[in-house]
């Protein structure tokens, strides 16, 4: 069948339960912008969790989305199918491509003439390319000086001073990557490092003699004042409480419990001495500048002295709060300067390093060198145009039989690029699993599926994800949710994987035929499990009882009740009456029949029973849909994508065990002598049926009668009691002679 679209004949086919365009040619590929979009399988599918090469669905994904739309597909095609002399090439899915199949035209001009740079630049003579030598772009650019994008290397430079200093920057402001895998530089760089070098050379120069108050050593004393800072100030507070209060004297000084409680430690080692105060505070409020000061911050103490102390405050053996404050104070300008230090990136270099820096002035030659670079952007980009070309030309034909059309899904040697991989659980392999984020209503109501849902857990790999698994063949009955599975990616990597959800769907007729009896077997069970516990409940209570009654004293036996037995026996009678009646009905019913009529009827009770749940599964198999599963993982599905019974045989595999033969005779014989044993109990079985219906009969009768007797009986009157008669009344002349 070929209707015309927009002026275009496409072909079409079924598949998947729907009618689809078949992409078979070249042509159908360049002709893909003329296809009405309500004809495309998919409108949007998504970069991520595909079995799909990364870097060909990044080159398709134009905008950098994450999505890749009809839009983005037929610019591909048209760029790919006017790039090269016969589209046909396109279907084959090669890695490697003839020089010559390049079109004449000036995109395939250029690609050709790139990859003849790519194989020089490689060092080959041949007149083909492959996508091996396009995707390595360090050998391609391994031996040139530059590549286009804009990064010069110390390779790049050929002086060696300007070697030298490509070298500072990249250690000084940091590198950025070549296309050749080599550490480089871009003009904000080198931009960055002369003002960085102008500024540090400007902040040195600002600092004049006198922001040093102790000349040389202004670094070293102020690193001595701020080790101690914190502990004097605490030691002034101290004395100054004291002059408050001298009572509090004791309490602010160091107790001796204190030392007394680290007295068996090492001393030398321990960390708590540290914590008391500098020194012992006193109202007069004077730090002591010798050993009486606390071991632990002697050393402290001993640098200050000798770098500050003995300066400004020589022959002192202590000094005031006061004093310690201007000895700060003095340090005020120097600490300021400091802080508005500027371009310390290159201090490593020293001071004189980027002076001379400054004065050779070589950023011009370094920015000139990043132009030549940037000046072959346009033959590096064609470079890498061949290899998004190559990636295209291997990989997108796959990519329409699984965006315009699900050809690989439904084809059985294929697998489409959805599918994750392979789960194997309960004695059976599914291949229709993919990566979900997790349980999606929508799966639920509109697939038709039976569904676990897994977390896959790989802990030599470090990854975990979930997959939608659908089972599509065989029992589910030892499926449960916490079941343990393994899944296999398409690499063929192992993972721990989990049901964590179910979603219950019809798998086959043939289960749906069994479902309503294991129902009915699962309810039984339940309420023999619930009677039973009842049951043991109720007894577990009596012992107690009885248990109680005996440790509190024997209870008087209950007297012999003949009219509570009476009634019980009553009762049984009439069970056995009804079940008599009943017996007969069902014999009435059958006389007549044949053997075959019976059969007959088991069939239509079973057809009647087993018949609703067939038919339902019946027609939600034949409506099961990938659609709804693939549009909870981020797809746009434009069509059906039905999963029938058949396709689904296709997609699960149950176990096959083969037929074993016993080779030793004596497991032959108990073999044989099961088969005879099965055979006879099948022959006293039907034998059994039909002497059931034979007595039944008279079964029946012999019910029905015994319910008479008992009925009769119950129904007959008590005789009523012989009062005795009234005298007739005399007349009146009689009573009165008496």
């Amino acid at each position: 069948m070929k209707p015309k679209n927009n002026g275009y004949k496409w072909n079409f086919s079924s598949v998947g339960g729907a009618v689809r365009v078949k992409i078979s040619s070249g042509a159908d590929i360049a002709h893909l912008g003329e296809l009405d979009r309500k004809l495309w399988t998919v409108l949007s599918c998504p970069v991520q969790g595909l079995e799909f090469d990364a870097r060909t669905l990044a080159m398709i994904d134009a905008n950098a989305d994450g999505k890749i739309r009809v839009d983005e597909v037929i610019a591909t095609a048209q760029w790919l199918t006017g790039a090269i002399s016969d589209p046909e090439l396109l279907l084959k899915g090669d890695s490697s491509l003839p020089l010559s199949a390049f079109a004449d035209n000036e995109t395939g001009n250029a690609l050709r003439a790139s990859a003849r740079q790519i194989l020089a630049n490689l060092k080959l003579e041949k007149d083909e390319i492959s996508l091996a030598e396009t995707s390595d772009n360090e050998k391609i650019f391994a031996e040139t000086r530059f590549n286009g994008d804009g990064i010069i290397t110390p390779a790049s430079a050929e002086q060696e001073d300007l070697k030298a200093l490509i070298g500072d920057i990249i250690k000084t402001v940091g590198a950025s990557k070549d296309r050749s895998g080599a550490d480089g530089v871009n003009t904000d760089q080198v931009e960055a490092f002369y003002a960085a070098c102008a500024d540090y050379a400007a902040w040195c120069d600002a600092g004049v003699p006198e922001i040093y108050p102790y000349g040389d050593d202004t670094e070293a004393a102020l690193a001595a004042c701020q080790a101690l800072q914190a502990k004097v100030a605490d030691y002034f507070m101290r004395c100054k409480l004291i002059r408050y209060d001298d009572a509090a004297a004791p309490v602010l000084d160091v107790s001796v419990d204190k030392i007394g409680a680290i007295s068996g430690e090492d001393l030398s080692a321990s960390a708590d001495i540290a914590t008391y105060p500098i020194a012992r505070p006193s109202a007069a409020g004077i730090l002591p500048l010798d050993d009486s000061v606390n071991p632990a911050w002697q050393a402290a103490i001993a640098t200050f002295k000798s770098l500050v102390a003995d300066k400004d405050f020589p022959g002192e053996k202590g000094i005031t709060e006061a004093q310690w404050n201007a000895v700060m104070a003095k340090f005020a300008p120097y600490t300021a300067w400091k802080a508005a230090k500027k371009g310390d990136v290159v201090e490593p270099l020293g001071l004189e390093a980027v002076r001379g820096v400054l004065a050779a002035d070589r950023k011009a030659a370094l920015l000139d060198l990043i132009a030549q670079d940037k000046a072959l952007e346009a033959e590096a980009l064609a470079i890498e145009s061949v290899d998004k070309f190559l990636h295209l030309y291997r990989d997108f034909y796959r990519f329409l039989n699984n965006y315009v059309v699900l050809s690989d899904f439904y084809d059985k040697d294929r697998k489409a690029i959805f599918q994750a991989g392979r789960l194997y659980i309960d004695q059976r392999s599914t291949d229709l699993c993919v990566k979900v984020t997790g349980p999606s209503p929508e799966i639920s109501s509109l697939s038709g599926m039976y569904i676990l849902y897994c977390a896959c857990v790989s802990e030599k790999l470090g990854k975990s994800f979930n997959i939608a698994a659908v089972l599509t063949a065989g029992d589910v009955d030892g499926i449960r949710e916490g079941k343990n599975a393994v899944f296999y990616d398409r690499e063929g990597n192992d993972y721990t994987a989990k049901v964590i959800a179910i979603v219950e769907n019809p798998i086959s007729v043939r289960q749906a035929f069994w479902t309503p009896y294991k129902k009915v077997s699962r309810m039984i069970n339940d309420k023999i499990d619930k009677n039973a516990s009842e049951k043991n409940e109720k007894s577990l209570a009596g012992l107690t009882s009885a248990a109680d009654t005996a440790t509190a004293g024997k209870a008087p036996a209950a007297p012999f009740d003949i009219a509570k037995f009476a009634g019980i026996f009553a009762a049984i009678s009439m069970g056995v009456g009804l079940v008599g009646a009943a017996l007969a009905g069902i014999a009435a019913a059958l006389k007549g029949i044949t053997f075959w009529q019976f059969l007959l009827i088991i069939a239509v009770i079973i057809l009647l029973i087993s018949g609703p749940s067939m038919f339902i599964a019946w027609r939600k198999l034949r409506r099961r849909d990938l659609g709804p599963i693939l549009n909870a993982n981020g797809w746009a599905i434009n069509s059906k994508a039905l999963v029938n019974t058949a396709f689904g045989s296709t997609l699960t595999t149950l176990a096959k065990y083969p037929k074993l033969t016993a080779v030793d005779a004596q497991e032959r014989k108990k073999v044989r002598r099961r088969r005879v044993i099965c055979w006879l109990c099948g022959i006293l079985l039907l034998c059994g049926v039909g002497a059931a219906l034979y007595f039944t009969d008279r079964l029946a009768c012999i019910g029905l009668r015994y319910h008479e007797e008992v009925v009769v009986e119950e129904e007959v009157p008590q005789e009523a009691e012989q009062m005795p008669e009234a005298p007739a009344e005399a007349p009146a002349g009689e009573a009165a002679a008496e």
